[in-house]
């Protein structure tokens, strides 16, 4: 004859708490596993894609300021009061922002510039600088596009004279 065995009160709690936690160690081992999924992609993607998502008719706007050694000097102002902060002074970048020197951003159009400048990137902490008047804007951007490395002409830089 089988003997039956009535478990205790305490038994049977500490059996429904083993279970709980057991439960709930699945579920956070498995939503923290599809989070990190989820996260991976976005992680992998460049800074700089933002770039890209700038629409074909924004992408071809013309600075209307470019070249303008004003507007430069007026951007750098504006820069500094606005986005160094987050940019860095020299627009190198810092934990809060990204490197504006990169060879992403100073291949970029002036369009593009305008456009992401005016839109912000929200989901990354870029404010919206669309309250900014359009001509700020556009020195902004000729500031930015002065910061690139200007291309040397034949005969110069060439340590050995010829």
């Amino acid at each position: 004859m089988k003997e039956f065995v009535v478990p205790s009160r305490a038994a049977g709690r500490i059996h429904r708490a083993a279970l709980a936690i057991a439960v709930f160690g699945i579920g956070v081992c498995g939503s923290g596993r599809a989070l990190a999924q989820a996260a991976a992609p976005k992680s992998q993607v460049s800074i700089y894609a933002v770039l890209d998502e700038a629409p074909a008719k924004a992408r071809e706007k013309t600075n209307p300021l470019s070249g303008d050694a004003e507007a430069v000097a007026a951007g750098a102002k504006l820069f500094e009061q606005h986005c160094a902060e987050c940019h860095g002074r020299g627009a190198g970048g810092t934990m809060h922002g990204a490197n504006l020197l990169r060879e992403e951003v100073q291949q970029a159009t002036p369009g593009t510039l305008f456009w992401l400048l005016t839109n912000g990137v929200v989901r990354r902490g870029m404010p919206v600088w669309s309250k900014l008047p359009e001509p700020e804007r556009w020195q902004i951007v000729a500031f930015l596009q002065s910061l690139r490395p200007q291309p040397q002409k034949a005969g110069t830089g060439d340590p050995g004279g010829n």
